[in-house]
């Protein structure tokens, strides 16, 4: 054993990165320590940032995505090179996909030493290229003032764009390397958005907005920041609001005018589709937040997007205002007093609306249960069970698109860490240890399935190296159920899809935490108050074939 007990000072191009992201506030990193991110690592203690070693690169980006949604930071992710890096690019790729803020932070092959293919330790052919494909950009750079300047990029990239995942390079000898950089050049910078609002459309939008019989509301991932001026928008205009699963919460899921985040559902997706007028903002409308190719509005369109070039992206708009959303909702909410209503017309309108939006939640859930009653049902047993202002972390399972995501109702955006587009398997464990990082003070929760929790199970000792409190409710459905119904619907007999199944509650034992099983909904209920009373590693594990729903929850 070395016998070392305090890290010495050396300030090399390694520290000077890691110092010039705690500026910004970074004060937690996700990652693994290897031979040659050493330097990455060196800085932590003295800078006050706690590191977080998970079990897997991959746990590691999806931890710090949980961490970035509710701090609004970006995720900071250190990995070693070759492997560590390419183990990550799952995460990466989700960011992209979701639009979230990511660093990534790696060591590379010394200068000079590229495409040497001599079978140096961690050798990859081109790991630049292979992380510059999955990221918004990938930068190598040759000096610590360039480590230095991408970090700064990096955060105006988060301030004034689209936020996606970047990716910085420093070659090991670089790292290792003093840097003489002043403390001056390392400080946090102010950026400005590049685009205020056009005065014109913002009064164009107003005119169509106050001029309309049944405004809608269309609110995506890039609305988050935005809850303020979209809720006093809404109640402005009497607008029903209806959200992607990226901006889930953004309105209050109690509020009367949140339809919720069922776009889609035909019930929900109908309302936006009929709008005479529509307000689209800050979502491009894919296919995969829509469940059909095209949206297909009907009315007169209005999208808020901070990039032009999303504008006319899968649905073409009759004003398309290219700016910041809360800049732009504040902007449109000035114009409308140009536009008074009369007050007897404005209530009529309201309990009109605020009537149609309760037919509509009444609609959506009708058709959820359609598509799967028993996850359906389920999912309520799940939702009427959870303590208040809990974070709930999902996976790309069955239980969440087509149950708990439609039934759950959330009053916070980013209470439901998700990735609808990416669709992965083995996001939610970590994302929600993550989250519980950033916000200690709210319960921290998964609901995933089996298929998806034996993706990142090994991250169960994080929660409990990190002494966090997580409850994972685990839903058995035996394997990978929906790919099982793909495969008959083609035509195939069940192929690599039943899967055997651990035993779940022994497993948290092992891990150092609790099980416990639960087989219909008081049992779910008296679970999740004991998970939440004890602390610590938490599994709920529910056999869906064998769980009991009350009737009612099966037919209403």
């Amino acid at each position: 054993m070395s016998g070392v007990t305090t890290t010495e000072t050396r300030r090399t191009t390694g520290w000077v990165v890691i110092e010039t992201l705690r500026g910004y506030g970074v004060d937690t990193v996700y990652g693994i320590p290897g031979t040659h991110n050493l330097e990455l690592y060196r800085p932590l203690s003295a800078l006050g940032i706690r590191p977080v070693t998970t079990r897997h690169e991959q746990g590691a980006g999806y931890a710090a995505d949980g961490w970035s949604l509710q701090t609004g930071l970006p995720g900071v992710v250190i990995t070693t090179s070759g492997p560590g890096l390419l183990n990550a690019l799952s995460a990466a790729g989700t960011a992209y996909c979701e639009s979230r803020p990511m660093i990534i932070v790696s060591p590379g092959p010394a200068r000079g030493a590229e495409f040497a293919d001599v079978g140096t330790l961690h050798e990859t052919k081109d790991q630049l290229s292979a992380a510059s494909a999955i990221v918004e950009w990938g930068r190598r750079v040759q000096s610590a003032d360039e480590a230095v300047a991408a970090v700064h990029d990096a955060f105006e990239l988060f301030a004034t764009k689209r936020p996606r995942p970047v990716y910085i390079e420093i070659p090991l000898d670089l790292l290792e390397e003093v840097a003489e950089i002043p403390a001056a050049a390392l400080a946090p910078r102010t950026f400005s958005s590049v685009n205020a609002p056009d005065a014109e459309r913002v009064a164009a939008a107003a005119r169509l907005l106050a001029e309309a019989r049944e405004p809608v509301i269309l609110a995506g991932g890039g609305s988050r920041g935005a809850s303020e001026e979209l809720r006093a928008l809404a109640e402005r205009l009497s607008a029903p609001v209806v959200t992607t699963l990226n901006a889930k919460g953004v309105l209050d899921e109690h509020h009367p005018l949140a339809i919720g985040s069922s776009l889609r559902l035909a019930a929900a997706r109908s309302r936006a589709q009929q709008a005479d007028v529509l307000l689209v903002v800050g979502s491009k409308l894919g296919e995969a937040e829509l469940w059909v190719d095209r949206l297909e509005a009907q009315g007169a369109v209005i999208r808020i997007d901070l990039l032009d070039s999303q504008i006319e992206k899968n649905q073409s708009a009759e004003v398309g205002i290219v700016a910041d959303a809360s800049q732009a909702l504040a902007a449109i909410l000035t114009a409308l007093e140009a536009h008074p209503a009369d007050a007897a017309a404005a209530i009529a309108r309201r309990e009109r609306a605020e009537a149609s939006v309760a037919e509509t939640r009444e609609l959506v859930r009708a058709e959820s249960a359609d598509l799967s009653a028993e996850n359906t049902g389920l999912a309520e047993s799940i939702a009427e069970a959870l303590p208040e202002r809990a974070i709930v972390a999902t996976d790309s399972s069955q239980i969440a698109y087509w149950g708990l995501l439609n039934t759950l109702r959330v009053s916070e955006p980013n209470s439901t860490p998700y990735m609808a587009t990416y669709a992965t398997l083995g996001y939610g464990l970590p994302a929600a240890l993550g989250a519980r990082i950033a916000a200690p003070e709210r319960p921290a929760f998964v609901v995933t399935g089996d298929g998806a929790l034996m993706f990142s199970m090994q991250e169960f000792i994080t929660v409990i190296e990190q002494r966090l409190d997580v409850t994972v409710i685990v839903v058995d459905n035996g394997g990978y159920a929906e790919i099982k119904q793909n495969e008959a619907d083609a035509g195939i007999a069940p192929v690599g899809v039943d899967l055997v199944q651990p035993d779940w509650v022994a497993v948290a034992a092992a891990f150092g935490g609790a099980g416990h099983r639960a087989t219909n909904g008081a049992e779910l209920a008296t679970a999740v108050d004991a998970a939440v009373a004890g602390g610590g590693l938490q599994l709920i594990h529910i056999d869906q074939a064998t769980f009991a729903l009350d009737a009612e929850e099966v037919q209403r």
